[in-house]
């Protein structure tokens, strides 16, 4: 918005300002897709179902699918207002690209103290997103598992422990299958199909699909990027 710089009244002012919304498609499928691709990958490593000469390969395509897929359900979850698309999927996304690099640059099956008390931070910072899941609460589920994920693997990572390593890839593959039924159930809402999984979606998170428009843009106007200043 840019703000009038003639000598008109304010209210004139105002009633030539234009807000346009741009329609968008959800972007939480694709960010839980590739987020199950990501932890089942790496669940794979600590689990011991690959080996570690499996690392690089997994890192890469962690780097190559799953953060660049994450970071564009980000781009698009900020441009509609979603902190769980938002922020959730960029910090998610930060994360993993973190895991790949640390992957790639370490000798296979070492751990790493320092990279444990990241992981253990951004654990933490799971929870900002998840508060702000606005209703919908499978979505904050998925973003809670994450944090727990990272949480029981930076503790692996600052230990060294093995029965930690284990736990943490057993819940990446608990994670994976929350991940996988959100996507789907999103996915099915939609494009209005006649069967639905529920996603749980309470209070705020029902307002998309039970208010009209007018309701849903009340207040559009204070919104981030609208307003004079963030």
């Amino acid at each position: 918005m840019t703000e009038g710089t003639d000598a008109r009244p304010r209210s004139e002012q105002l009633e030539i300002t234009r807000i346009v919304l741009r329609p968008t498609g959800n972007p939480l499928p694709l960010g839980f897709m590739s987020l199950a691709v990501a932890t089942v990958g790496f669940s794979c490593l600590q689990l011991g179902i690959l080996s570690t000469a499996e690392e690089s390969t997994v890192a890469l395509a962690v780097l190559v699918l799953t953060v660049p897929l994450q970071l564009l359900a980000a781009i698009i979850g900020f441009g509609a207002r979603d902190p769980i698309a938002g922020t959730g999927m960029a910090v998610v996304s930060g994360v993993w690209a973190m895991l790949a690099v640390s992957t790639l640059t370490s000798p296979p099956g070492t751990s790493s103290p320092a990279l444990g008390v990241l992981l253990l931070t951004a654990a933490l910072a799971m929870v900002v997103p998840a508060l702000a899941a606005g209703g919908k609460i499978v979505a904050a589920a998925v973003m809670i598992g994450s944090g727990v994920r990272f949480a029981v693997t930076g503790v692996a990572e600052f230990t060294g422990s093995g029965g930690w390593e284990t736990t943490g890839g057993v819940l990446g593959l608990v994670l994976a299958a929350m991940a996988l039924y959100a996507a789907l159930g999103f996915v099915l809402e939609e494009v209005d199909h006649p069967v639905r999984l529920p996603v749980l979606r309470r209070g705020a998170g029902l307002k998309p699909l039970r208010d009209d428009l007018e309701e849903q843009v009340e207040g559009v106007a204070r919104s981030a990027g609208v307003r004079q200043q963030l």
